[in-house]
């Protein structure tokens, strides 16, 4: 049987002849040959299913074996966020925590045993929300096509729904991750926490093969949802041996860290003044000093990346074009593929 591609490029050849038979110019020849190029160029992805990696995720990975996939888990996202819009924040926060730990196999998801603490009891993990989404999607799932869609493709998908949502880029990811089995406390360490300088966020994004804008475009995320005063009261008092407050912090907005904190250690503060929609305000309340966590204000403090954060709060459409370039590379991180994992039947325990 021929392929598409191939009955088209027989076609293109087929017109050109036609067309010098015409005796038309060549400019116009050249310019229909080049228009048709794209169209078969664009027709071998389609038909090849946009493949990536070695066992080939596809972006229409369940479009035979389960087709509606993608509108049960966007379904599911937009009726959870219309009742709590702060839930957007939360699946991206919990895509991000779960690719960055044995790479994007839903392993965040996994809950701990009287043998073994999983994950999500990771002190970095215990303010994440939004489970009930990723079950609800798999339960639709599994009544529409037992055993075929794995929960780490629902995170990943969960998370590009929330941005949408929220009011940012529409993209799409390929699809085709299987379950880890694995979920263990101890691997939580390769979380970046908010203490880190920009220095050490580079370094620490650059074992994950992300580039410094790379990374500062990820940060961007922040644009939704808070921090808790858990996370940058180190900020405030006995910063270091020089100085007892921040430096790179703005001093009203000190204060206003400082008013926070008097409520506990779990009171939170918005990181932007937009903190459900998705926009590129994280980055103007950078260069007003206003950063939440110390891992926010380095960005703008350090020359490194200073250029990349005014590039964002000039051009929020090249921000968004960064963003989802770096989640979809995010969402390849450590994927398991074939043997090396499973379709959970139930997201919260392997089978």
């Amino acid at each position: 049987m021929i392929s598409l591609p191939v009955l088209l490029q027989n076609s293109l050849i087929r017109l050109i002849s036609s067309l010098l038979l015409l005796n038309l110019p060549v400019k116009v020849i050249k310019m229909v040959n080049h228009c048709l190029f794209a169209v078969i160029l664009l027709m071998e992805m389609i038909v090849s299913g946009m493949r990536f990696g070695a066992d080939a995720l596809r972006m229409d990975y369940y479009i035979m074996a389960c087709p509606f996939a993608e509108g049960i888990v966007k379904n599911t996202v937009n009726n959870a966020l219309e009742t709590d819009a702060t839930l957007a924040a939360a699946l991206v926060r919990m895509h991000f925590h779960d690719c960055f730990v044995e790479g994007c196999d839903a392993s965040i998801l996994i809950d701990s045993t009287r043998d073994n603490t999983a994950e999500k009891d990771s002190p970095a993990n215990l303010s994440l929300r939004g489970y009930e989404i990723i079950d609800d999607a798999k339960e639709q799932l599994e009544n529409q096509c037992p055993g075929i869609v794995s929960c780490a493709d629902i995170v990943a998908m969960a998370a590009r729904d929330a941005v949408f949502f929220a009011g940012g880029p529409v993209y799409d990811i390929p699809k085709g991750r299987k379950d880890g089995r694995r979920s263990k406390i101890e691997d939580t360490i390769n979380l970046p926490p908010p203490t880190l300088n920009s220095s050490e966020l580079v370094m620490r994004f650059g074992q994950h093969g992300f580039s410094a804008q790379e990374m500062v475009a990820l940060s961007g995320a922040h644009t939704l949802g808070v921090a808790r005063c858990s996370s940058f009261k180190n900020r405030l008092s006995n910063f270091d041996s020089t100085n007892d407050m921040d430096p790179t912090l703005e001093t009203t907005f000190a204060k206003t860290l400082s008013e926070t904190c008097r409520a506990g250690d779990n009171a939170e503060q918005v990181f932007d003044s937009t903190r459900n929609t998705f926009d590129n305000d994280y980055y103007n309340a950078l260069q007003r000093k206003a950063g939440v966590l110390t891992s926010d204000q380095t960005l703008y403090a350090s020359m490194k990346t200073r250029g990349i954060v005014n590039a964002y709060a000039m051009n929020q459409a090249r921000f968004f074009f960064d963003f989802q370039q770096t989640m979809v590379k995010m969402s390849r991180l450590g994927v398991k593929e074939g043997s090396k994992g499973e379709i959970r039947e139930n997201c919260r325990k392997t089978n």
